[in-house]
Order: structure tokens, then sequence, then C-alpha cells
């Protein structure tokens, strides 16, 4: 059975943990029955992820996704080939990042104290650079694409709905702009996300209160970068996927250099730091079976998100809530409604 840390040596001495509420656990899990998933992130370019692939062989770290920031249009053809291409022949998931965004933009609001609209995508043309990112991504063999802005979210759902992406395309949502609330949370999984990314600040009490809003899968960074917040969370780890199932734990890297956009001239770096990502996780995985909670991972290969709710009017341009369809619709990347049909809808429970 899990333990928390310290136990049982802390209650021989009086200290003894209060034993988890049942109540605060996470009902949800992966489509696979798995609650947990792995993730490298900050992973830009074909070099970084050879070093991220014979890592994980020598440390024994399973690896589920592969995520990249720099973006998509950071990346030559043959680039994005080569790294699709390596993922594929160890049956792990691709995530590139689409397109312009407001911090690279000639606009001076990013670089105000308040940070403007930081990484959202601004006016049409930005919008229109996220999107043929993403187009030209799919073509190369990319299935999973992360996207910072809501707009850009609607409209890549939008185009999955109709075909011009291919059924199974995955979207992941930023850390950058990633929600802080249930309701948020709700609405970014309408808009058509398969996953998001959530603030590693929040508490578990949010954690669960999000949960009790959307079976959404959950990116969390255990260790987050500098620039978001430099936060260590190992000893959480157990607690996290207690609560926040279905979750990927995300491997990141704090006291490291900002790498994005990334080019050769911070190839050392680069190279360096996705090693150590890679023995973070180590750490973290090596803490989690000290804690009896290894367990419960999905199988290596295991990518889709299952069923999740949606808007409906995605994939006709109309606005998020237009149409007649009930709120409670949904439509689904996975295998199954992707071999039946490129959108589907049903009725679902709230919560499930």
């Amino acid at each position: 059975m899990p333990h928390a840390p310290g136990e049982p040596a802390l209650g021989r001495l009086g200290f003894a943990a209060p034993p988890p509420d049942p109540v605060d656990t996470s009902p949800h899990a992966f489509p696979d029955g798995g609650r947990w998933r792995t993730e490298i992130p900050s992973v830009e370019g074909p070099e970084a992820l050879a070093a991220v692939l014979e890592e994980s062989t020598r440390l024994g770290v399973p690896v589920h996704r592969i995520s990249q920031g720099s973006g998509v249009w950071m990346l030559t053809d043959a680039e994005i080939a080569d790294m699709v291409a390596a993922c594929a022949a160890r049956d792990i998931e691709l995530s590139l990042f689409t397109g312009p965004r407001g911090t690279w933009d000639t606009g001076a609001a990013t670089r105000s104290l308040s940070g403007g609209a930081g990484l959202r995508a601004r006016g049409h043309d930005q919008l229109a650079g996220c999107v043929e990112d993403a187009l030209r991504a799919a073509q190369l063999g990319v299935r999973c694409l992360l996207v910072a802005d809501e707009g850009v979210l609607w409209l890549l759902h939008g185009l999955r709905e109709i075909g011009e992406l291919p059924a199974h395309t995955t979207f992941k949502v930023s850390a950058l702009v990633g929600p802080v609330n249930p309701a948020a949370y709700a609405v970014w999984e309408r808009l058509g996300a398969d996953s998001l990314n959530i603030p590693s600040d929040l508490s578990l009490q949010q954690l669960t209160e999000i949960r009790r809003a959307s079976a959404a899968p959950m990116d969390l960074y255990v260790e987050a970068p500098d620039d978001l917040g430099g936060f260590v969370r190992m000893y959480d780890a157990a607690e996290l996927i207690r609560r926040g199932a279905p979750l990927y734990l995300k491997f990141g890297l704090s006291k490291a250099p900002g790498i994005y956009p990334y080019g050769a001239h911070m190839r050392e770096t680069v190279i360096a730091t996705a090693r150590e990502r890679v023995r973070r996780g180590r750490l973290v995985l090596d803490l989690l079976d000290r804690l009896g909670a290894g367990g419960e991972m999905s199988p290596p290969g295991s990518r889709l998100p299952g069923v999740l709710r949606r808007f409906p009017g995605a994939g006709s341009g109309a606005a998020p809530g237009a149409g007649s369809p009930a709120p409670g619709s949904v439509s689904t990347p996975d295998s199954a409604s992707a071999s039946a049909s490129e959108s589907s809808t049903a009725s679902v429970p709230e919560g499930n």
C-alpha cells in the first residue's frame, strides 16, 4: 500500500500523518487504465531527442511523451521527420509547439511588468501562423500539438472535426497559459484540449477541485523551470497522482537557462539539460517506488486521452456554444471513434 513520506517512522514517534481522505482521490484514469504517464519537456531538436532516448534507456526511465517549446517553425522538415521517426521507433508521443506568439512579436505589452497577453497569438497573422504550423507538422507525421491560445485551440479542434487534421491528433495546453480554477479548466477542455498544463504552484486541494469539474488529462511539472517558479515537488508526486489522475508527470529543470527559441548556439546547454531532465525523472520514479506508489502507470506507448466534452460548432466556424447540441456533447480523438468517424457526439454524465 502507498504510504506518506517518512511513515511509519514518524508514527512511532507520535507524529503520524492523518490518513488520506478517500473523497480527495480522483475517480478518473486514462482509457488504458493507467493513472499517470511521463513527459520529458524542452526537447528542442533531433540531437536533444537522441540524448533523451539514450539516457532514458541507460536509466530505465519510461517516456510516454516528448515535448518541444521553440515551435514547429523553428525546425526544418528534415528535423521534424527525424524526430517523428525516432519517437515512432520507441512508441513515444511527440508534441511540438505551434507558431508565432506574443512574446516574440513587435508589440511592447508582453515586455511590460504586467506581461500583456503573454504567449497568445496576436492578430490574424499570428493566428494563421499557428494554423500553418499545425498543418505542416501534421503532414510530417506529428500527432500532438502544443497551443498557448484559446482561439488557436478552437480553430485546430475545428480542423480536426472536419478532417483537415487527423482525427487522432491531440492538443496540449501550454503551462504558460494553464488554467488555475475548475471553470477555466472545463472551458479549455470544451474548446478542444486533450491535456492541460496547470501551474506547478496549485495546491493539492486545488487539484481536487479541478478533478471534480473535468476528467481531461492534467500535465504538471514535478520540477518547474525558473520562469514558471522553479518549484520542486518530488515528494508530492504520489499525492499529485492520487488527486490529479489522469496525470502526466513532467520532469522539468530549475536553475537552468531559458532555451527558447533554440539554435545551434545553445547546443551543449540543450543536450546537457535534456539528459538531466531524464535523470530527474529517475529520481521521481525511485521515490514513487519507495513510497509504494509506483504502480498504475499507463503502459508504454499509450497516448490517447479518452472521451472528453466539447462545445458544439467547432467544425462549422460557429462561435463556441452556438448550435443545438447540448453542452454535454463530446468529441473524442480516441482510436475507437477515429476508426468509426472523425467526430462523434454522445451524452455523458458530468465529471465522467
